[in-house]
């Protein structure tokens, strides 16, 4: 399984906008700068995330995007079905009713097994993301950073925001 790059660039989006004061915003250029990622395209990423009320958007000085929950209200998986939508990766489309030896359809009464076991799957891995908040995402990241890139982190917020 392959995501869309807009859900690392999103998450990551997202731990910035967290370090922001109330009322602050920063803009999709400068969330793009940040980044070295096409400014135009992220843009259409965070109207996802906006419509999915992970974050608002505010005008004016000091406007931008800004997270519309606490951290620890957003799950990596409200980010990945804010990116890629609701829908199931796996999409069973019955083929054990093709060809010579193909089942009847009235005889398919109960779930096709390989798409009961791309389901469970897919439920344990909705389950881990579900689990996995953006603030113990933070949490991590901060443990496994140097004091001086938290530092240059915070002190380019502050200047974005000035």
């Amino acid at each position: 399984m392959q995501l869309a790059k807009g859900i690392e660039w999103t998450t990551h989006i997202c731990t910035v906008l967290a370090l922001l004061r109330e009322g602050q915003g920063l803009s999709t250029d400068a969330l793009a700068d940040f980044f070295e990622i096409p400014s135009a395209y992220l843009a259409k990423q965070m109207q996802l995330l906006r419509r999915a009320g992970i974050v608002e958007s505010v005008r004016g000085k000091g406007g931008g995007y800004r997270l519309a929950r606490a951290v620890d209200a957003i799950s990596l998986l409200d980010i990945v079905v804010a990116i890629e939508g609701p829908q199931s990766a796996f999409r069973c489309s019955e083929i054990r009713q093709n060809g010579p030896c193909g089942l009847k359809r009235s005889d398919c009464t109960r779930p096709c097994e390989i798409a009961s076991a791309f389901a469970s799957a897919e439920e344990a891995y909705h389950s881990a993301l579900a689990a996995k908040s953006l603030a113990s995402i933070m949490q991590e990241a901060a443990a496994n950073s140097t004091p001086q890139h938290l530092l240059d982190i915070a002190n380019w917020v502050q200047k974005q925001t000035a």
